[in-house]
């Protein structure tokens, strides 16, 4: 999901809105007043997804705990967090799994074994970096679903990284090795 639509209808409401206001900007050259309302669509959008974690029912950022350190046998939730602006879709991170959930009434779930992960990688477009999220691409050996997508998550790389040592911590703890073929 890309956030430009949203991002272009905000600003194209921020131009709307000063122009009914009747306020004078013409002694703004045209790029300053570009660059102003861009930003002020990124603050309205960062607000947005501030507001829809104080919604009733929705999983909002927990921010990132340091349990990778104390891997037991119980299950330990590392990260929970939702994609930018979402309220149907939300993601938890454990010492074992990934953990994907959909819908808004009725719920989808979807686990992803962390010893299944082959690889991972994080990727960000300039308005993701401009509003620090984005995706993490994961692909690995499980059947139903050889690859999934972190889409549009907060501070992406912080995650990776809880992910990344989560990963490594489960293939020790089974015993697997990495072995790349040459």
């Amino acid at each position: 999901m890309s956030l430009d639509p949203y991002r272009s209808q905000i600003s194209s409401s921020v131009w709307k809105g000063l122009a009914q206001s009747g306020v004078d900007l013409s002694q703004f050259p045209a790029d300053k007043q570009s660059q102003m309302v861009d930003a002020i669509a990124d603050q309205v959008l960062l607000a947005v997804n501030d507001m829809m974690d104080d919604l009733p029912g929705t999983a909002g950022t927990t921010g990132i705990k340091n349990a990778v350190t104390d891997l037991k046998d119980e299950e330990t939730v590392l990260w929970k967090g939702r994609p930018f602006l979402s309220l149907v879709e939300s993601y938890v991170i454990t010492n074992e799994r990934i953990k994907v959930s959909t819908g808004l009434l009725g719920k989808d779930y979807e686990n992803y074994e962390l010893i299944r992960v082959q690889d991972m990688d994080v990727s960000q477009n300039l308005t993701e970096r401009v509003i620090k999220i984005g995706d993490i691409h994961i692909t690995g050996a499980d059947p139903s679903n050889p690859q999934i997508v972190l889409r549009n998550i907060a501070d992406p790389q912080a995650v990776y990284e809880i992910l990344r040592k989560a990963w490594l911590a489960a293939r020790r703890k089974y015993g697997l090795l990495f072995r790349e073929e040459m």
